[in-house]
């Protein structure tokens, strides 16, 4: 039997802009840590915060660009945002040691883990993958990428989200329990990290719902913006 031809399609790479440069960031891989902040830990009341870092991924098409609209998801009633640095990867490399881990980060950019929160509780509570609270269409919304040279140091900087003006979210960066060089480490030990890689490094406290028509925007200083729309 012949493949039909309504799948015989080739599609462009889901691509990020970058900031100052006509050129986009491609995606490959959409990695996210889990339980990043003790605030955030205490707030879930789940885990240890003295647990190593975990990490699950999202589809590459979940990625957002800032000032989309997106759906209200199927399957839940309590969709909720994440505030979160994203880490773009430039150079690839496995078992990277946390001292070398800046020569591999091509920028930064800010994110939204957008998370269906019922049904991530209910593979939680069973013991479960997370995928079908974490890893739908539309729930990676990330701005546009700050290459390295042109970043603060990061981990001085500041995270804010806020939904129709109202702030909800407030951190330093330097209150992640594993920094980006630190996560890098980790995870380029699980898996060969390569260029065109996202790591969204995790939210603090204050995640909350969201409804229909609301804006969400996140800001880390030094960073471009990232807003979008509840469809």
């Amino acid at each position: 039997m012949n493949i039909p031809a309504s799948l015989l399609w080739e599609t462009e790479p889901v691509q990020v802009p970058v900031s100052g440069q006509s050129k986009s960031f491609p995606v490959r891989r959409v990695y996210c840590v889990g339980r990043n902040y003790v605030d955030h830990i205490r707030e879930m009341k789940e885990g240890n915060e003295r647990d190593a870092p975990f990490f699950f991924q999202k589809p590459t098409d979940s990625i957002v660009a800032s000032g989309a609209t997106i759906p209200y998801p199927q399957l839940t009633q309590d969709f909720q945002f994440e505030g979160e640095l994203v880490v773009a990867i430039g150079e690839g490399g496995a078992s990277i040691p946390s001292d070398k881990a800046e020569a591999h980060i091509f920028g930064y950019a800010v994110g939204i883990d957008m998370t269906r929160r019922d049904r991530q509780k209910e593979a939680f509570a069973s013991g479960r993958p997370w995928e079908i609270g974490k890893s739908f269409d539309h729930s990676a919304p990330c701005g546009e990428i700050t290459p390295i040279d042109a970043c603060p140091s990061i981990g001085a900087a500041t995270l804010s989200l806020s939904v129709n003006g109202e702030q909800r979210q407030r951190t330093g960066l330097g209150l992640m329990i594993w920094n980006v060089a630190e996560i890098i480490e980790n995870l380029s030990q699980h898996y060969r990290l390569e260029p065109g890689d996202l790591i969204f490094t995790g939210t603090p406290a204050g995640v909350g719902a969201v409804s229909e028509g609301d804006v969400i925007r996140a800001d880390v200083t030094g960073l471009s913006a990232l807003e979008v729309t509840v469809a």
